[in-house]
This record gives structure tokens, C-alpha cells and sequence, in this order.
């Protein structure tokens, strides 16, 4: 059911620039029948093309793209020493895949963690058994803030590059790197207008419409409107709307210039789910129930980005290319989530470790409590990046190169205040009453005064140079090596503010500075022209100071909470890579397979050294993921159409402690247990085919297996699960395709984003959403 329920509101003035927009594309077309996905001849192997309900032709099946969209790479997909899996807007579209979450949970090796600190909120990412929220780019360039990604409106495809990759992406990247790759104008005219309507409130409304303004100019415009409630929950609920105009010059020609903004902004009801107990409901819970207020509790988001591309070939062997972005995130929330459920006293009147309940404490209830309990946090993140790449084309004997040399500018700013909202007038907290586990009352009746208490400011310069070159010896052998260096040096500060008085204490600015070298080479044999065997090796660094969100100081980071690390040395990892890449059915269907090796080599663990005085962590840690990847994306015949994915992953903690601690007698517990929150097998399936009657069929799974919520001997896990999802299209006439969507067909209940001992949020409950697709 749904208490709440929202409409989709959107400003006067944006619906006004929403109808506008739509109907000015369509007039300004005059009728033109013309479909707006169809490609007959691409400007580019990077440009994707839709896919018809009726089948595509040979040249494009719209689920196969070549290459990865960074300069960096210069060979196709099938021809780069690496997994990278490049999920399509095409695929995105046809299963309806909503937020950047959507999107991932359909690629194997990751998953999604319960948020920033527990009270924060924002994209948690595990990449192959690491942790990969702060390793996410845009167009191939860094994006800092951590905040929730909910909308594909504007993005051409994504691309998740696995394994060490700091010499792609800069410092971090231990698991990997996801890129997410904004619209750009086209040389050809189309529109497409898509409406839909839904269960649990569902309502979208987007166009996507490029004009040739002449031979060599074009300008692209993308519109988002949406609402709808989470399936199966009781109050949360998603509102936004987005705008993203492009306009590119000198297309076809030597000299291109490419100007883009992007701006949405969100208005959400944060999800922070379900309380559980050893990765199970908690005994008298129910899945859709709200432990938080949803009257008091928000996430606003406004985003806004500016990008300019510059690109010059002076000759077909040199080419430059000058990459700007600037951007800004803004995120407001407002939260409490179910903490306190480790000490609810159950309907047996005995806690959920069978100790007795908290005096006065009713059975069947809990006491909100914890660090997400009315957490206040307003933050905005600013960055500025300058990248230049330059691609020379040469030979050396008998060697051919491909060379990318580059240099990139970074610079982030962050600004954080902090406090809580459940003051009372007089500057007291008001501590919540308890909450009933089966029925909770998720109205806040109490004074709602946010007082700020802490101001965080933070700032990171980065800056690198780096090199990649292709050589080729043959037809069968080729080297592919890479070298990054960067200078990282990032600072911090936190004021505390009095919540009576409002007077500020000034805290210590603490400072970073690394130098980080990374590195990749991978040897490619290509038995034949539509295959490669390849071997590859890569490390990852990662400073002390990796983001601009966090600070070197007080991380906490499996130690002592007071740590100090500013003067640590990076931590490292290293990457083994075996595959194969084979493109079949006229290079229609890529087939990947590969077996690999992450070790992290030395992550800071507690020092527990009483001669270290400053209290800095060892860099003793270490653990490894072994794992096999397999891969299926493409048209198998010119009906039938696939895109799946599977992961294995064995992980390990090899050690958890200090080597001053072993020497000294003291036990490892970790050693030799599972990482965290790393399924051991996760597999995801997706495929149509074109019947007669202008009829297609979609069916898709996605399933992983249990993982453990923690590192030790009898740790708790959460159960494995399978969701499936099933799609009907039909197309009425040229111009016009109906599209059904059903999620999670079988109302599979199942968990995500799990912090252990405290919350869980529910994967969405059975959904179904009809689009209606307009292109001319």
C-alpha cells in the first residue's frame, strides 16, 4: 500500500520548457517520417544505434558497441587486454533500467553498500570485492561527489572497466572503473518522445531530439520528467527532471568543437529500508514498512555540469583532442533510518542475541538510536577538469605504434555542514520514542529544528601525465602498454559548532601529498582476425587522501578511529589478467571469457604499536579476489539478441592485523575468512527476439549468490537471490512502438545495500510500466 502518494510535480516553468521543447521538435520537423533510431551509416564505431522492435540490420544490432569511448584506448573491445563490459543504451532502454544502481546490478562482480557512514547517502559500490564509489567517471574524466545517480536520460552507454586501472583513471581504481557516457550530437536528424505510465505511480516523460543546424553543425537535446514510488514500500518515492542541451561544430571535418550542460534535480524520499539481524529480517518486520518519518526525512540533489570538447587531426597519423569539465553537486538530506534494531526487544521478550531486553522497553519494539537518527547533512561538491590527449600514429622497423600521450588538471572542492534535525527550541535533542517493529508510526510529532554542529571543507589537486602505446608487430602479435604519474595532494578541516551557543571551534587543517606511479601491459595474439588470447598485469595506487569527500585524518578505516595517516604511504594492489575475446556471426556476437587475480597488498590496518606515537596505521593489510568472467553481447541471428554476463569470485583476507601485532602473539580473526559483501557467483541474462507481427519478446535474470556480512568465523550472510524480468513490444507503424516492462515478474523478496546488524533496503517488488516510443 501506499500512504503517501506523490504525484509527479514539476514547476510551472519546467513544464512550460518541457511542452515547449517537445512541440518546437516536432514542428520543426514538418512531418518528416523519419526514424529516429535508424543509422545507416555511422559517423563513428563509437556511435550506438536503438534497436528496432522489428530486428536491426547487419551493420548495427545496437547491443554491441566497438570500443570504449576514452581516447585512451585505441583498439576495439575484442583487440584491449582487459575486461570491460560496455552496457548499451539499447539494453538500457529495452529493460527499462532507471538509476545508475539499475544499471549495475545487471553486471556482475558488483554490489551495493548501505550508503556513506551508515548515515550518509549516495552511490555505495563494491567492485570485485573492493570498494569502487569513489572510482566513478564521466565521459572518462573523474566525478567526485558521492550522491545518488538516478538517471540514464542523458547517457549513451556504460562502462565498467574491472581489474587494477589507476593508469586509465588516476589514483584508487583497485577493483576497477565505471564510466558513464553522456549523449552528443549526431549528422542526421531525429526525434524520439517517450511517455510512460506504470504501477506504484509510475510516470515518465522524455524527448531526445538532434537537428543538423548544417553540413557540419548539429545540436542535441535531451528532457527528463519522472515520478514514481519504490515498488513494494509504503512511502518512498523518486521525483525529477533533467535538461541537457549540446550543440557540436566542425562535424566531418578536421577541427570539431562540442559544447554540453547537463542540470537535473531530484527531489527523493531516501530509501534506508528494513531493520535486519544477521542479514535476515528482523523477526516481526514487515518488507514494506518505513522505519524512518517519512513527513521529516528527504534527499534533494541538483546537479549541473558544463563540458567542452575540443578536438584537431592535423593529418590521419596526429591527432588532439582537449577535454573540459566543470561541475557542481548539491545534496541535501534528511534521515533516520531503522538503528537500534541489534537491541529491539522482540515479541519473546528477549533481544536478537537472546539477552535480556532494555529496561522498560515494550516486546516487539526498538529505540531509534545511532548515527543516522536525525542526521542533517548539506553538501556540495565543485570539480574542474582540463584533459589532453594527443594520438600519433607511427612506425618504428617493422613496429607499428599507436601513442597517447596526455596530461590531466584536477581540482575538487568539498563543503559539508552537518548536524541534526529533532531539536527542541532550547537547542535540546528530542530523543524519538520507541518504535513498534511490526507497525511502525513513521510520523515524526515532535519539534523539527536543524541545528548545524559541524562544517567540513575540503580541497584536491590532482595532477598527471601519462602514456599509452599500441604496438604491433604483426598480424598476430601486439603489445599494449601503459604509464601514469600524478601528483595528489589534498587537505581538510572540520570546525565543530556549540548547538546552543553557535560558537565555532576552528579545527586542524590536516594535509596529503603522493606521488603515485601506475602501470599496465598487457601482450595480445590473435590466432585470427576476429579473436585475441591475451595476458595482461596492472597495479593501483591509492593515497591517503584518495578523495575530496574524506580526509587522511581520523578515516577509521580498520583501526583506531583517532588514526592519523596523513604521512602513510599509498596503499597498492596489483592486477593478473588471462582472456579471450572472439567476435562470431560476422562480428555480430562478442564472446568474452577471462580468469584473474586482484591482490591488495598493503591496506592500512591498526598499528597497535605503542612506540608509534602519532597513531598512524600499518600498511600491513592484505587480501586477494581469484576470479573467472565470462561474457555473451550481441546478435546471435538477426532475430535473436543477447547481452549476459557471469562472475566467479573466491576471496580472501590473507592478513587483517599488524605485523607488530603477530609478532607480538596477537591473533589474526580475519585470516583466511571471505571479504564482505562479494558473492561468490552473480550472473545476468538479457535477451529478445523479433516475432512475426511486429512482435517482440524480451526475458531477462539477474541472481548472486549469499554474501557474508563480515570477515570472522561463523559471520553472518545474506541470502543469494534470482529476479526476473520479462518485456512484450509491439510496433504499430513506423514511427510508433509499444513497450511492457515487468519487474521482478515473480515478486521475488530479497535484499540490497545491507549494513550489518542495523538495515537493509528491499529490492523493488514486482512493477510494470507501459512506454510508448514516438520517432520521427
Amino acid at each position: 500500500m501506499h500512504n503517501n502518494e506523490p504525484t509527479l510535480s514539476v514547476a510551472p516553468s519546467q513544464k512550460t520548457l518541457l511542452v515547449s521543447a517537445i512541440g518546437l521538435a516536432i514542428v520543426s520537423h514538418g512531418g518528416a517520417v523519419v526514424a529516429a533510431e535508424t543509422n545507416p551509416q555511422k559517423t563513428s564505431p563509437l556511435e550506438l544505434d536503438s534497436l528496432s522492435v522489428t530486428g536491426e540490420s547487419e551493420e548495427d544490432d545496437g547491443y554491441q558497441p566497438q570500443a570504449p569511448s576514452s581516447p585512451k584506448y585505441t583498439e576495439p573491445l575484442r583487440d584491449i587486454p582487459q575486461t570491460i563490459t560496455v552496457v548499451p543504451k539499447q539494453v538500457i532502454e529495452d529493460q527499462n533500467l532507471l538509476t545508475m544502481r539499475d544499471i549495475l546490478s545487471t553486471v556482475p562482480g558488483i554490489t551495493f553498500g548501505a550508503g556513506e557512514g551508515g548515515g550518509g547517502y549516495g552511490d555505495s559500490i563494491n567492485l570485485r570485492g573492493f570498494s569502487a564509489s569513489n572510482d566513478i567517471q564521466i565521459d572518462g574524466v573523474r566525478d567526485s561527489a558521492q550522491y545518488s545517480r538516478t538517471d540514464p536520460f542523458n547517457l549513451e552507454q556504460v562502462e565498467v572497466v574491472n581489474g587494477a586501472s589507476s593508469v586509465y583513471s588516476g589514483g584508487g581504481s583497485v577493483g576497477g572503473t565505471i564510466n558513464l557516457v553522456t549523449k552528443a550530437p549526431q549528422t542526421r536528424d531525429f526525434t524520439k518522445i517517450s511517455t510512460a505510465v506504470g504501477t506504484d505511480n509510475y510516470k515518465r516523460i522524455t524527448l531526445d531530439t538532434n537537428q543538423k543546424l548544417n553540413d557540419t553543425t548539429a545540436a542535441r537535446l535531451n528532457l527528463m520528467a519522472h515520478g514514481n514510488d519504490a515498488p513494494g514500500r509504503d512511502h518512498e518515492d523518486y521525483e525529477r527532471w533533467g535538461i541537457a542541451p549540446s550543440i557540436a561544430f566542425g562535424l566531418g571535418t578536421p577541427t570539431r568543437v562540442t559544447l554540453a550542460f547537463e542540470h537535473q534535480e531530484d527531489d527523493n524520499l531516501p530509501q534506508f529500508g528494513v531493520p535486519i539481524y544477521d542479514g535476515k529480517l528482523l523477526p516481526g518486520a514487515d518488507w514494506d514498512n518505513y522505519y524512518g518519518y517519512h513527513n521529516v526525512n528527504k534527499q534533494e540533489i541538483t546537479t549541473d555540469a558544463f563540458s567542452l570538447k575540443l578536438e584537431h587531426e592535423f593529418n590521419d597519423a596526429l591527432s588532439l583532442r582537449n577535454f573540459s569539465r566543470v561541475a557542481r553537486v548539491r545534496q541535501e538530506t534528511w534521515v533516520s533510518g531503522p538503528e537500534g534494531a541489534s537491541a529491539a526487544c522482540l515479541a519473546s521478550g528477549v533481544t536478537p542475541t537472546g539477552a535480556a531486553c532494555a529496561a522498560g522497553l515494550t516486546p516487539g519494539f526498538f529505540q531509534p538510536s545511532g548515527g543516522s537518527l536525525g542526521n542533517a547533512r548539506d553538501t556540495e561538491n565543485r570539480i574542474f577538469i582540463n584533459q589532453t590527449d594527443l594520438t600519433s600514429r607511427f612506425a618504428t622497423g617493422f613496429i607499428d605504434h599507436t601513442l597517447v600521450t596526455g596530461i590531466a588538471l584536477t581540482r575538487e572542492e568539498y563543503e559539508a555542514g552537518t548536524g541534526n534535525w529533532r531539536y527542541n527550541a532550547a537547542g535540546t535533542q528530542v530523543t524519538p520514542p520507541p518504535v513498534s517493529i511490526s507497525d511502525p508510526d513513521s510520523h515524526w510529532d515532535g519539534p523539527v529544528n536543524f541545528i548545524k554542529t559541524a562544517k567540513i571543507d575540503g580541497e584536491l589537486n590532482n595532477r598527471a601525465v601519462y602514456a599509452f602505446d599500441t604496438l604491433k608487430f604483426n598480424e598476430q602479435w601486439s603489445l599494449n602498454g601503459g604509464l601514469r604519474y600524478e601528483r595528489n595532494e589534498g587537505s581538510s578541516a572540520t570546525d565543530a559548532i556549540d548547538a546552543i551557543s553557535g560558537a565555532v571551534t576552528r579545527g586542524t587543517r590536516y594535509h596529503n601529498s603522493d606521488d603515485l606511479l601506475s602501470y599496465r601491459l598487457g601482450v595480445v595474439y590473435k590466432p585470427a582476425e576476429n579473436g585475441s588470447i591475451y595476458v595482461a598485469y596492472g597495479n593501483s595506487q591509492t593515497a591517503s587522501q584518495a578523495t575530496v569527500n574524506g580526509s587522511c585524518f581520523n578515516t577509521g578505516r580498520r583501526g583506531s578511529a583517532s588514526s592519523n595517516n596523513c604521512d602513510a604511504e599509498p596503499e597498492k594492489s596489483v592486477s593478473y589478467e588471462i582472456g579471450t575475446k572472439w567476435d562470431l556471426f560476422h562480428e555480430r556476437l562478442s564472446l568474452t571469457a577471462a580468469v584473474f587475480r586482484n591482490d591488495r597488498t598493503n591496506y592500512k590496518v591498526a598499528s597497535n604499536d605503542p612506540s608509534n606515537l602519532s597513531g598512524e596505521q600499518a600498511l600491513d593489510g592484505q587480501a586477494r579476489v581469484d576470479g573467472v568472467t565470462l561474457g555473451a553481447t550481441g546478435a546471435i541471428t538477426d532475430r535473436w539478441k543477447v547481452f549476459a554476463n557471469y562472475t566467479y569470485l573466491h576471496t580472501e583476507v590473507l592478513q587483517s592485523v599488524s605485523d607488530f601485532t603477530l609478532q607480538t602473539g596477537g591473533i589474526d580473526a580475519q585470516k583466511g575468512k571471505p571479504l564482505t559483501f562479494t558473492p561468490k557467483h552473480a550472473a545476468s541474462i538479457w535477451t529478445t527476439y523479433d516475432l512475426p507481427y511486429n512482435l517482440q519478446v524480451g526475458y531477462g535474470l539477474t541472481t548472486q549468490s549469499k554474501q557474508y556480512l563480515a570477515s570472522a568465523d561463523n559471520a553472518p550472510t545474506s541470502s543469494g537471490y534470482t529476479v526476473h524480468r520479462a518485456m512484450l513490444g509491439y510496433k504499430v507503424n513506423r514511427n510508433l512502438n509499444l513497450r511492457l516492462n515487468v519487474n521482478n515478474l515473480f515478486d521475488k523478496q530479497y535484499l540490497t545495500r545491507i549494513r550489518n546488524n542495523g538495515w537493509a533496503t528491499p529490492g523493488d517488488a514486482r512493477a510494470a510500466i507501459l512506454t510508448a516510443d514516438y520517432s520521427f
